[in-house]
């Protein structure tokens, strides 16, 4: 009777076990409806972490790729400008070459060995700087435009097809890579 005694007792204990089991249970299962709501909650959250974050590094990934493009193109145009300062001093020296050369041309018949040098030097100056992106401007006759052409003055004109245009060019204008380093003093027909 002992063992049915000790049975009947297990039994009551494991009955109750089980019922503190379904209890947990069933505590369990309400945290876990709520437990969906709030992951939710936590996941909207973090995905809208997520997104600024890819908008930063979007953005600084922009900022950064235009940097490079800016920082190459200014290195570029500093290659191109390096000699500019030494380029623009030889412009006078360029407009002597050419007064001089006027000269030589007016006394065409008396040439002899020492014109045909100096124009032979005059000559490969003028190739060594355009071999370095120096062009002169080609004014006259061409319609006025005041962002490259200095008007010194205004001559009147017979021929109507002159007017607002370059009549004479006193000094040269010239473009260095397709940027004027000085522009053309003309005069402008009235």
């Amino acid at each position: 009777m002992e063992d049915f005694k000790n049975r009947n007792a297990e039994n009551r204990e494991n009955a109750s076990s089980n019922e503190t089991e379904n209890i947990n249970e069933r505590a369990d299962m309400t945290d876990q409806t709520n437990v969906p709501e709030e992951l939710a909650v936590e996941l909207e959250g973090v995905q809208a972490e997520l997104a600024e974050q890819k908008e930063k590094y979007l953005r600084l990934y922009a900022e950064f790729d235009n940097y490079k493009r800016r920082s190459a193109r200014e290195r570029v145009e500093l290659i191109q400008t390096a000699g500019k300062e030494v380029i623009i001093s030889l412009l006078d020296v360029i407009d002597d070459c050419d007064r001089a050369e006027k000269q030589i041309a007016e006394r065409g018949h008396q040439k002899d060995a020492v014109q045909d040098g100096v124009l032979l030097i005059f000559n490969k100056l003028r190739s060594i700087l355009s071999s370095k992106g120096l062009k002169p401007m080609d004014c006259k006759g061409q319609d006025f435009n005041p962002d490259e052409h200095e008007a010194v003055s205004q001559a009147p004109v017979t021929d109507e097809k002159l007017k607002g245009k370059v009549i004479e060019e006193i000094v040269k204008g010239y473009y260095l890579n397709d940027k004027i380093i000085r522009f053309a003093k003309v005069v402008v027909g009235l």
